[in-house]
């Protein structure tokens, strides 16, 4: 059964802490970012390796997705913000294409994926996000980019914008 899909525009969690999971955009200095991306993906992969496959795959209520999905989920946003931060550092202000994170969830099956292709598939991802993202430099920062619905971001605020979505998620599964 799907879940009801998230409308609301997370872009506010660059300027106020997360109610939810407690993220603060101000505790994370670009700097941070990939190394916690790194560590975070990780965790994620130890998850999807010490739980039954079933168990990982049970989703707490009707409203909610399962680990697995969650995981699933989690390695597409670690590929989908590579994909836009390369986008940013070479193109001029490029557009994002939209991402539909609800209906891939459906027409992907995240919960019928093998947890340890999704574990060995998020820490490749994670392992190439963190990389990208140490390669940055400075003058690489303010960088921009926008999403199809017009949110704007610079590669640091997209940076920190994918780190709320990762540590959101951990905190929605209880790592």
């Amino acid at each position: 059964m799907p879940i009801v899909p998230d409308d609301k525009d997370w872009t506010w969690v660059l300027e106020r802490p997360c109610d939810e999971c407690g993220f603060d955009p101000a505790d994370w200095p670009f700097a941070a970012v990939p190394p916690q991306a790194r560590e975070l993906a990780e965790q994620w992969a130890e998850l999807l390796g010490s739980r039954p496959a079933a168990e990982l795959a049970t989703r707490p209520d009707e409203a909610t997705w399962s680990p697995l999905e969650y995981a699933a989920h989690l390695r597409d946003v670690y590929r989908i913000m590579l994909a836009r931060l390369n986008l940013m550092l070479v193109l001029d202000d490029p557009e994002f294409l939209n991402w539909d994170q609800d209906e891939t969830a459906v027409s992907a099956d995240y919960n019928g994926q093998d947890p340890g292709e999704v574990a060995d598939e998020l820490l490749g991802a994670g392992e190439a996000m963190a990389g990208a993202l140490f390669l940055v430099r400075d003058e690489q920062l303010p960088r921009t980019g926008a999403r199809s619905n017009g949110s704007r971001f610079t590669v640091e605020t997209l940076a920190r914008y994918f780190l709320h979505d990762v540590v959101h998620h951990t905190h929605d599964v209880g790592l």
